[in-house]
């Protein structure tokens, strides 16, 4: 048993969403993601997808990327991108994916998971593309802290040895810091934060590397070449 990570898989094979625009390493991607995944994923491993899973807008759209996600060893569990317009409820995710056999389908929303003597916490976070010139911007931010604390909490009741933070933005970026959501992970202890978001230029500005005391990991796609990261064997 292993756990895997990797995030922005934008996958496609419902609508057509070129994603060369963001460089050559975009070419034939979803062959690269079949591959690289079946290269080191095994049955019984976790991969946790760390959002922007599919381009498409609903459920019905999203069916085909379901079932090619599905097709691919291991178990997966989901958290919500900036792109994933299909997310819905819990309840109605849940629902969706029992109703089209995705058995090995979870979704990281308002809730944790545990693998091993770790607890798998995490929600889409906030970037610093958002400047709060509106007070919804403020409502929706404000509903993520709440998200991450929960997941956070029920984590640390958990009782588990470390805390693996996932989040699609980047809580550090260049010269941007999200004190609250870093403050969250301080308070309960996180050593691992996990994140996407970033491609092509953008990467050349991440933060990767131990600060103040987390690990932060970049997963993108492209970032690491289309290849499950292992975390944790």
């Amino acid at each position: 048993m292993a756990l895997y990570t990797i995030a922005d898989l934008h996958l496609a094979c419902s609508v057509d969403k070129p994603m060369d625009i963001f460089g050559g390493k975009w070419q034939n991607y979803m062959e690269k993601i079949r591959t690289h995944w079946q290269a080191v994923v095994q049955p019984e491993d976790t991969v946790v997808v760390g959002g922007d899973l599919s381009w498409a807008i609903n459920f019905e759209q999203a069916r085909a990327d379901f079932a090619y996600l599905h097709a691919l060893p291991g178990k997966k569990i989901l958290l919500k991108g900036n792109h994933d317009l299909w997310w819905n409820t819990a309840k109605k995710m849940n629902e969706f994916a029992q109703n089209n056999g995705f058995d090995d389908v979870s979704f990281l929303h308002n809730n944790c998971f545990f693998y091993q003597d770790i607890a798998i916490c995490g929600t889409r976070g906030w970037f610093f593309e958002e400047d709060f010139q509106e007070s919804h911007d403020e409502k929706i931010f404000r509903r993520e802290l709440m998200r991450l604390e929960t997941s956070l909490r029920l984590g640390k009741a958990g009782a588990a040895r470390e805390i693996y933070c996932f989040l699609h933005y980047p809580p550090l970026y260049a010269n941007f810091r999200c004190g609250e959501i870093i403050d969250l992970m301080k308070k309960y202890g996180v050593t691992r934060c996990i994140y996407g978001h970033l491609h092509s230029d953008s990467l050349r500005w991440a933060v990767t590397g131990v600060q103040e005391g987390i690990e932060f990991i970049l997963v993108s796609g492209d970032y690491v070449d289309f290849t499950p990261v292992l975390l944790k064997k």
